[in-house]
C-alpha cells in the first residue's frame, strides 16, 4: 500500500487503510484518508505494510534508511524505539500529547473506543536529567487522569527498561 509523506504526516488514501485504522488502530482516519505520524509510518514501513513516497521528489519511494534519518533528524528516534518495542509486544500505542506524555498505552484486549488506556508513557534516555518537579508533575498528571505512569528509559545500546510509577498517599 502506498503512502505519501506530507510534512510531518504520512497520508494513505487507499481504501485498504481503513483496516489499518479500525483493526490495528494505526493513525487517525479522516475524510477518506489515514493520517499517520512519522513514527507509525516508519514502523509500518519496516514491517513491509506500506511504501512511503516523497511528494516533493516526484513520488519516489523513501527507503527505510532514509526514513530512519528523517526520524533521527526530527529527534524522534528514542520515541520510535519505545513505540516499536511496545507494538511488538502486542500493545496498542497512541499519542499521549493531551496527557503531557509521548504515548498512551492500551493493555492487550483494550483499544481506543473499547476501553480507556491504562498507562501514559514518558520516554527518557539513561543520560537525560529530569528535575524532581518535572518528575512529580508526570506522576501527578498520570494520577489525575486515572492512569499509571510508565517511564521508558532507553540506554546507549537501545535497550529499554520500563519503570511503573504510581502515586501513593502516605
Amino acid at each position: 500500500m502506498d503512502a505519501e509523506l506530507i510534512g510531518e504526516l504520512v497520508i494513505i488514501k487507499d481504501k485498504k487503510a481503513v483496516a489499518l485504522s479500525e483493526k490495528s488502530h494505526y493513525g487517525k482516519y479522516n475524510q477518506e484518508e489515514l493520517q499517520l505520524s512519522l513514527i507509525e509510518a516508519f514502523y509500518l514501513q519496516e514491517k513491509g505494510k506500506i511504501n512511503i513516497l516523497n511528494r516533493e521528489n516526484q513520488g519516489k519511494i523513501i527507503s527505510p534508511h532514509q526514513m530512519r534519518k528523517i526520524i533521527q533528524n526530527e529527534d524522534l528516534f528514542y520515541r520510535y524505539i519505545v513505540y516499536q518495542d511496545l507494538r511488538n509486544r502486542g500493545y496498542i500505542v497512541k499519542t499521549g500529547f493531551k496527557y503531557g506524555s509521548e504515548f498512551r498505552l492500551y493493555e492487550r484486549g483494550k483499544s481506543p473506543g473499547n476501553g480507556h488506556s491504562d498507562f501514559v508513557v514518558r520516554v527518557l534516555t539513561e543520560n537525560q536529567d529530569i528535575s524532581v518537579l518535572n518528575f512529580s508533575s508526570y506522576v501527578r498528571v498520570a494520577h489525575g487522569v486515572n492512569k499509571k505512569l510508565l517511564l521508558a528509559v532507553v540506554d546507549d545500546e537501545q535497550d529499554i527498561t520500563y519503570y511503573n510509577v504510581e502515586w501513593t498517599r502516605p
